[in-house]
């Protein structure tokens, strides 16, 4: 199975709570919500849902998977509520027990996240979508187990908070395999890891 990280992202490298006021203000945070003024549904729209259309599965961080497991058991009656309510979730967590688990979900013990990962990327099927869960993600593309960055590069800058770009000084080259443009700016860049020369 392939990894594919879905992110929106500020101009300056920001992930920080995209959806709502409330989602995460640790650290101060104050620009919850701050990818609405650049949602459009259909090119933008389209962009997320062909993330999830190919998805086996769904992979979390705790905070990410406690705030979509809370909201979106409500919505129903379109394809892609149905498809985000219907199918399977991993939650990586070191807090979370089995009796906390809902919404179609499997637990990863934190300290076993990446051999459990590892295992699931090695299985047979489609790809795991990561969506938000920044931690997560910073550990992902640190021990390489990305296959793809799904970025929507709002056209704002947040002045701090939460990136997925580990800050371990190691590069990694990256390919843009497409690109695209929304009506209110945003950049859909999707990267694949370059390929090494040997």
């Amino acid at each position: 199975m392939r990894m594919v990280v879905s992110e929106f992202i500020s101009l300056d490298g920001v992930v920080q709570a995209p959806g709502g006021p409330e989602e995460d203000t640790e650290g101060g945070f104050a620009h919850g919500g701050w990818t609405h003024p650049f949602f459009e549904p259909e090119v933008l729209g389209g962009y997320v849902d062909e993330g999830l259309s190919g998805a086996e599965g769904l992979l979390f961080g705790r905070r990410t998977w406690s705030t979509m497991a809370d909201a979106w058991p409500e919505r129903s009656g379109d394809p892609f509520s149905d498809r985000m309510n219907e199918i399977r979730k991993y939650v990586v967590s070191g807090t979370l027990g089995e009796g906390d688990l809902r919404w179609n979900s499997e637990h990863i013990p934190g300290d076993q996240a990446v051999a459990r990962i590892r295992e699931l990327r090695a299985a047979d099927g489609g790809h795991l979508l990561v969506m938000g869960s920044a931690t997560l993600v910073r550990t992902l593309l640190a021990e390489g187990l990305v296959d793809e960055l799904r970025l929507m590069v709002m056209p704002v800058l947040l002045g701090g908070g939460k990136s997925i770009f580990p800050a371990g000084g190691g590069l990694r080259a990256l390919e843009l395999v497409s690109s695209a443009t929304t009506p209110t700016g945003v950049q859909l860049c999707t990267y694949r890891p370059a390929a090494t020369e040997g």
